[in-house]
């Protein structure tokens, strides 16, 4: 399951940077180096393959049946959006970022070094929680937008904090849960380098 959540995420990566390229002026419109450095190879590759990504960017931008597909996915959200903007939506959902944010912040620095005192370490689990982390903080940063915006939620100091504190406590009760299940985890992977190999048949 975190192997396919890592995978999405880079796929929702490359097409962010495919969107934020699309957006880019070219090079024919960019004001011209005075003193051009030479081009590398690396170089040459890398404007090959942002002009690549430019093109299909630009031939999705124009086909009708994405259009017509983003359109669909968005008016759902826009929908549900509309439908949720109370202040109790955006406190519970700045809850839930801010417990995010410190379960991950947290499994990321002190959850690591107690696994790395039983000399191991996951990397699929490092990622797992990096990419969390990450979406916390962008809910969060949403979150807070979309309050400011829709809801009277960001002008009571009291839904605030209360949000704040009860992320927290939520955040540092899913650390421990997550911190035992790579501490068991990490005795699960001794105990399977111990076991001697099956004899071959």
């Amino acid at each position: 399951m975190r192997l396919l959540s890592v995978s999405v995420a880079m796929f929702l990566m490359v097409l962010c940077v495919s969107a934020a390229w699309a957006q880019a002026p070219d090079a024919a419109t960019a004001p011209a180096a005075t003193d051009a450095a030479p081009v590398t190879p690396e170089a040459a590759a890398l404007e090959t393959a942002k002009t690549q990504v430019t093109e299909i960017a630009e031939k999705v931008n124009q086909d009708d049946r994405a259009q017509k597909v983003s359109a669909g996915i968005l008016d759902h959200i826009y929908q549900l959006a509309e439908r949720l903007s109370f202040p109790m939506y955006h406190w519970v959902a700045f809850a839930l970022m801010v417990s995010g944010v410190i379960s991950f912040a947290l499994q990321l620095t002190l959850g690591k070094l107690f696994v790395l005192a039983k000399l191991s370490i996951s990397p699929s689990e490092i990622l797992a929680d990096a990419q969390g982390l990450v979406i916390s903080l962008v809910g969060l940063v949403l979150t807070t937008q979309a309050a400011a915006e829709n809801s009277t939620f960001t002008q009571s100091p009291a839904s605030v904090l209360s949000a704040t504190a009860v992320g927290a406590v939520v955040g540092y009760l899913f650390y421990r849960w997550g911190k035992a299940q790579e501490l068991a985890a990490a005795d699960g992977r001794k105990v399977a380098a111990k076991a001697p190999a099956a004899p071959a048949k």
